[in-house]
C-alpha cells in the first residue's frame, strides 16, 4: 500500500466586476458583432476573450461576471481586459471596476478509494454539514466551516470543491479532509 500523492487543479475562477454605472447592450453589440445578446431569452450579453480564454456576462447594470478564468490573477486580467477592450470599441465606461472572487472550483485526487459510508457514521455528529444519500447522489457532501468551502467526495477518492474565495483556501480545505480522511485510516491505497 503506498500513498500516492494528493493532487489538486483550480478548473474555473468565477470574478465579478461593478461599474459604477449602467452599460448599453446594443451599443456593445453594434461594436462587438460576435458578442452574444438575446434579451427575450435572458437579460445578459456574452462576451468571450480568447486571451485569457473567458467568457463574460455582460448586465445592463453595469454588472459583469467572468467565468472560465484558471487562477485569480487570470480572471481579474480578463475582466481589466474587457473593459479595455470595451472602452477600445467606443464604449462608455467612467471610472474603475470593481473586482471580486466569487467562487472558486477545483477538483483533487486523494490516490485511493473512500468508505463514504464508514466516514458518514464517524462523522455523524457534524450535523447537516455532512450529507451521504447514495440513493440521490453517489458522492458524500461535506460543508466546512474553516475554510469555507463545500466538498463533494467520491468513494474513488476524487474531490470537487467550491465555494472557496480564495486559491490558498481551495488547497488548504482539500488538504484538511484528506488528514481527516487519513487519521481514520479511510483512503485506501492500491
Amino acid at each position: 500500500m503506498s500513498k500516492a500523492k494528493l493532487t489538486v487543479k483550480i478548473e474555473n475562477v468565477v470574478a465579478s466586476a461593478t461599474l459604477k454605472h449602467g452599460i448599453k447592450l446594443n451599443a456593445v453589440v453594434k461594436a462587438f458583432p460576435n458578442a452574444e445578446y438575446r434579451p427575450k431569452r435572458f437579460p445578459g450579453l456574452v462576451f468571450r476573450l480568447k486571451k485569457p480564454r473567458t467568457s463574460t456576462l455582460i448586465f445592463s447594470s453595469g454588472k459583469m461576471i467572468c467565468t472560465g478564468a484558471r487562477s485569480e490573477k487570470e480572471a481579474e486580467r480578463a475582466l481589466r481586459r474587457l473593459v479595455r477592450v470595451l472602452k477600445e470599441g467606443g464604449i462608455l465606461i467612467v471610472g474603475k471596476s470593481e473586482i471580486k472572487i466569487v467562487n472558486i472550483v477545483a477538483s483533487a485526487n486523494l490516490g485511493g478509494s473512500v468508505d463514504l459510508l464508514e466516514f458518514y457514521e464517524s462523522e455523524r455528529g457534524m450535523g447537516g454539514r455532512i450529507i451521504y444519500e447514495p440513493e440521490q447522489f453517489p458522492g458524500l457532501i461535506y460543508r466546512m466551516e474553516d475554510p469555507r468551502a463545500v466538498i463533494l467526495l467520491f468513494s474513488n477518492g476524487k474531490m470537487v470543491c467550491t465555494g472557496a474565495r480564495k486559491g490558498e483556501d481551495v488547497h488548504f480545505a482539500v488538504k484538511k479532509l484528506y488528514q481527516r480522511l487519513e487519521d481514520k485510516n479511510l483512503v485506501r491505497y492500491e
